[in-house]
């Protein structure tokens, strides 16, 4: 399943940015400033405990204290959201649909008297 968020196209990024993601380190389609906003989301998402000093310096080199901070708090907001598309096993994003319960406790639970 993949989920883009609608707005990143209407933001500037191209096709040819958004397939250049998993790889936004080698490409030339980023700029370092970019590139140190997508390592602080990457890390984020993938072990937040691993958001280092030398992480932290890279994007000072770039951004100021409040602008670091309204990235964390977006990034955040977007990593949680994809992990509750992911958990409710939502196909789509921006159209009307289902639950599709991903896990039979999910269903189990929703199923009883008062849900």
């Amino acid at each position: 399943m993949t989920a883009v968020y609608a707005s990143a196209r209407q933001q500037g990024l191209t096709e040819e940015m958004i397939h250049a993601l998993p790889h936004f380190q080698d490409s030339d389609l980023f700029t370092p400033r970019e590139k140190a906003a997508l390592r602080f989301a990457d890390t984020l998402a993938r072990d937040h405990k691993q958001v280092s000093q030398d992480l932290f310096d890279e994007l000072r080199t770039h951004y100021s204290e409040p602008e670091i901070m309204a990235l964390g708090w977006r990034m955040a907001i977007f990593i949680g959201y994809g992990r509750l598309v992911y958990a409710v096993g939502l196909d789509g994003v921006g159209k009307p649909c289902p639950l599709s319960f991903a896990h039979q406790d999910m269903q189990a639970e929703a199923e009883q008297p008062g849900c």
